[in-house]
């Protein structure tokens, strides 16, 4: 009776692995801000992660075998979000999705590391890719390769000799704010006033008040999304009309519907924009307009992108094999020509950061307007 037991058990093993092989589901996870502060990015990101997934899927999937994602919410929380990868990490995904926030980022990644899981994140803080982690990788771009471009638009565009630098204080926003200002010392542009603010901060007439103080050529501007609404509006109210620069969480689809006409003139550099001149990101816009009726920002270009990632991986491998999916990753080139899901052509290095063409836009009566075309740098 007992080796019978254990050749039915046997059995059961060699034909789940054989399941496993032909056609199980690839399980994938994400952990993501559906909830608090973030949730507007997080819920952008989710919703580009299954978009692109349904797609894929009617496709007939990656290899023949169907993608499925499990979504956890982090409540926009680096503690919650480490306690939720733990829980995803313990299901052993093939690809830890998220977090967006680089705090959270911060904390989660060491857990992915130590499991040997490639984790494709939103957060762009310049740290999350310098400390030799194998396993983390970019969707947009790291603080330190918008920066440098942010610090040469006000210097030769802008011709500013001072600037104002609004920054919140979380990981995201430290690390922003360094970076930029390391920047503006090689142009010798004076940091005329350097204002820290608090996530989730709702009245900004005292930050105004100091900018307006200084008089600053330029203001910089690197808060969230909806901080960045607020403080663009209360610029207006107090009349400031110096050019107001930023990244891509000034000028976001989101930030213009919260912001309305006080957006109108700011200006930012975007990795990853729907209205960029581009056909295939176009064609993106169209369908996530369609699936969930409303215009997406850059996280959920950022979603998107993040599973097609996986597939243009995994095809190159033709393996499901989450021990040599970072490693085929880094130095990949992944041509839109050839994984349109891509939408730009798109180049990861050996930090896990990306190269590919980005945009500088302005706000214009509500809309992002692209006045340059920045091409990789590679």
């Amino acid at each position: 009776m007992r080796s019978g037991f254990f050749a039915g058990l046997l059995l059961a093993t060699v034909s789940a692995t054989a399941a496993f092989a032909q056609g199980a589901p690839i399980k994938l996870a994400d952990v993501a801000e559906l909830s608090g502060g973030g949730a507007t990015v997080g819920n952008n990101w989710k919703n580009g992660i299954d978009l692109a997934i349904e797609e894929i899927n009617a496709k007939g999937g990656v290899l023949g075998r169907k993608l499925e994602v499990t979504h956890a919410d982090s409540q926009s929380n680096p503690g919650v979000a480490r306690a939720q990868v733990q829980k995803a990490l313990d299901n052993e995904p093939y690809v830890l999705l998220g977090p967006g926030y680089s705090g959270s980022v911060k904390v989660t990644s060491p857990l992915a590391a130590e499991a040997g899981i490639a984790q494709i994140m939103g957060g762009e803080a310049a740290e999350l890719t310098q400390g030799g982690n194998k396993f983390l990788f970019r969707t947009s771009f790291g603080q330190q390769s918008s920066m440098p471009k942010v610090a040469k638009y006000i210097n030769d565009e802008l011709k500013a000799k001072s600037v104002a630098v609004v920054w919140v204080n979380n990981d995201f926003g430290k690390g922003g704010r360094d970076v930029i200002t390391k920047e503006f010392a090689k142009y010798n542009i004076k940091v005329a006033a350097d204002l820290s603010t608090e996530a989730g901060q709702a009245d900004f007439a005292a930050d105004v008040s100091k900018i307006k103080a200084a008089a600053p050529d330029a203001v910089f501007i690197y808060l969230n999304e909806e901080e960045s609404a607020r403080i663009l509006k209360e610029l207006k109210r107090q009349a400031v009309t110096v050019p107001l620069m930023g990244e891509t969480t000034l000028v976001g689809q989101k930030v213009v519907e919260l912001a309305g006409d006080a957006a109108n003139g700011a200006r930012g550099h975007v990795g990853l924009t729907t209205d960029a001149p581009v056909d295939l990101v176009k064609a993106f816009r169209e369908k996530f307009v369609k699936k969930y009726n409303y215009v997406p920002d850059h996280n959920g270009l950022k979603g998107y992108l993040a599973i097609y990632m996986i597939k243009a991986t995994t095809d190159k491998m033709g393996k499901v094999d989450p021990k040599a999916f970072a490693d085929t990753l880094h130095g990949l080139t992944i041509k839109a020509a050839n994984e349109p899901g891509i939408l730009m052509d798109v180049t990861f290095d050996e930090k896990g950061d990306i190269d590919r063409q980005g945009f500088l836009v302005e706000i214009v009566e509500g809309k992002q307007v692209v006045k340059q075309v920045l091409p990789k740098l590679n």
